[in-house]
């Protein structure tokens, strides 16, 4: 059975002049030339997103979208009517957003946070602006230490509220930050802690454990690539600290306090010291 918005694995039925047909069961689906391998034969099975055309015919593409349904993209707008506007998500076609789908009104050359989806109505690939109430914590389907996908959402008092793999939400808090953040950049993360009502708050990076794995070989190999010694310490500035090792602070000296209890650094009156062995 195949699906719109998605990709799907379809052989190859026919071919014409203008491209192949692929086998969906009754008349097929059209493959143009111009996005068929060169190699493509008849029999072959190939990978292709679908998806409609001007004239609301399901067409096949080799080319690749920017996000498929249930995807949030930031995607720029390229054009713009009284029914809605017209996103660039990497097609010949670009996806439409309904004006009944714009938080306050799309304009030409701006980029904006959507979920892609299928609308009801036309059967069509769309995208939306209101995402907010397609998210939810009412039923958690992670729990605490688990990786996740983040989105920067929109930024809060607090920090930022970040998507969690497109099902929840949660914060990231300012002072958990050290990188630049705009809306709409993806990370891996965490979940940090799972609070009443179901509130989530978030890390970017791995869970603490292995951050101190991770991170440690790396204070060792830049130890062992200064002379055995570095001038960080806990009293280094927070951004120097990120600035140079890519690590926040509080990770910096739960990682450099582990590598000292397992006596394979020193700590200095400026900095740290690789111990010899």
């Amino acid at each position: 059975m195949i699906q719109v918005g998605v990709y799907n694995t379809l052989k190859v039925n026919r071919r014409v002049d203008f491209g192949f047909y692929l086998d969906d069961g009754g008349e097929g689906i059209l493959l143009p030339k111009r996005f068929a391998p060169s190699s493509l034969r008849i029999g072959d099975e190939i990978k292709v997103f679908l998806y409609h055309d001007s004239d609301n015919r399901i067409i096949a593409t080799t080319q690749e979208p920017k996000g498929i349904v249930g995807d949030i993209v930031m995607l720029k707008c390229v054009g713009k009517t009284g029914a809605g506007a017209f996103l660039d998500w990497g097609l010949m076609k670009d996806i439409f957003v309904a004006k009944s789908q714009q938080l306050l009104g799309m304009h030409v050359g701006g980029e904006y946070l959507v979920k892609i989806y299928i609308d009801q109505q036309t059967g069509r690939v769309a995208a939306t602006e209101k995402i907010e109430f397609q998210l939810s914590n009412e039923i958690l389907t992670v729990k605490e230490k688990d990786e996740v996908d983040l989105i920067a959402y929109r930024k809060s008092d607090i920090g930022y509220v970040m998507i969690i793999n497109n099902l929840h939400t949660g914060v990231l808090h300012d002072n958990e930050i050290f990188r630049d953040i705009s809306i709409g950049d993806k990370f891996k993360g965490f979940i940090k802690k799972i609070l009443q009502n179901n509130k989530i708050d978030v890390l970017i990076g791995k869970p603490g454990y292995k951050r101190v794995e991770d991170e440690a070989g790396k204070i060792i190999r830049l130890l062992e690539e200064n002379n055995g010694y570095l001038p960080y310490n806990d009293k280094s500035a927070p951004e120097d600290i990120y600035g140079y090792f890519g690590m926040s602070k509080k990770t910096f000296k739960m990682t450099t306090g582990t590598l000292y209890k397992q006596r394979k650094i020193d700590f200095a009156k400026a900095g740290i010291l690789l111990v010899k062995e």
